[in-house]
């Protein structure tokens, strides 16, 4: 990924979602996407890789992205 690209805000942030007894689910933030310049997908970054649960890309929030979007 190149520089320009990291210090953009990301187009999606990425959440580990572990379900739990109960109903309860746990979301957990492990990473950020990018769409490629030229608009066919998005380049996805991230921190860690759960080994259960599921992966799920939000766009971010407004508080998020006021934070620079830094996963």
């Amino acid at each position: 990924m190149t520089k320009k690209s990291e210090t953009k805000v990301p187009a999606l942030i990425a959440w580990h979602v572990r379900e739990a007894k109960g109903g309860k689910s746990f979301w957990t933030r492990i990473g950020a996407a990018w769409p490629h310049q030229n608009g066919d997908g998005h380049t996805l970054q991230l921190d860690l890789y759960p080994l259960d649960g599921r992966i799920v890309l939000l766009p971010p929030k407004a508080d998020e992205a006021a934070e620079g979007g830094a996963a």
